[in-house]
């Protein structure tokens, strides 16, 4: 099992933590508004700790469980704090319409993180694809994985299993890009061609 620390205290923030939980890792709970943190960890019990905004996180892997414009200025606060740990951005980072991605087209959300991270740190992308709802229902689900080390994501992978998904490695974290663009076709398709939010997007491989 794993040891886990989420930053957010948001829906994403509770559904992960729930299978984290339920999953048989420890967990911690940060967030700005120490209140709200403490609510959310008696919440989610079984033995969930929580952590002070800033300091050295509990946990090996980092859940990046905010909107995506508060992203890289959280991680720029914690800075040395993450030093070796596997951060994973779970963020989408839609333009104000939903029509677009509010990054260039050379870079993603998750690379800004790394950029601004420690040297030291593994960022990854992931979860991203999956609504909260879904998660929040349980089941099988394609979790998408792209980041540049294998041992942290092997790790990561071992995590996303004890929450009952499967891990599925896109490559290098150049791909964050394209997942992100991924989590803008599912809005899509939940607006048009599907129109709801009941769907997941998935692998299936022929025999």
């Amino acid at each position: 099992m794993s040891s886990i620390s989420i930053i957010g205290t948001g829906n994403m923030a509770r559904t992960i933590g729930t299978l984290a939980v339920a999953g048989g890792n420890t967990v911690e709970i940060i967030g700005r508004d120490q209140s709200k943190a403490t609510e959310l960890a008696k919440t989610l019990g079984g033995g969930t700790k929580v952590g002070e905004f800033g300091a050295v996180p509990a946990g090996d892997i980092v859940i990046l469980a905010v909107l995506f414009a508060s992203a890289v200025p959280t991680v720029s606060e914690f800075g040395d704090a993450l030093a070796g740990k596997t951060i994973v951005d779970i963020t989408n980072p839609f333009n104000d319409s939903g029509t677009g991605l509010a990054v260039p087209a050379d870079t993603s959300i998750a690379q800004l993180v790394a950029e601004a991270a420690p040297a030291s740190a593994h960022v990854f992308k992931a979860f991203n694809t999956l609504f909260q709802v879904v998660l929040a229902k349980g089941g099988s689900f394609d979790v998408f994985v792209a980041g540049d080390d294998e041992g942290a994501k092997a790790d990561l992978a071992e995590f996303i299993t004890t929450l009952k998904l499967r891990p599925l490695d896109v490559g290098g974290l150049n791909m964050a890009h394209y997942l992100e663009g991924l989590g803008l076709v599912a809005v899509g398709l939940a607006q048009h061609g599907v129109g709801s939010l009941e769907f997941t997007l998935g692998v299936t491989v022929l025999s």
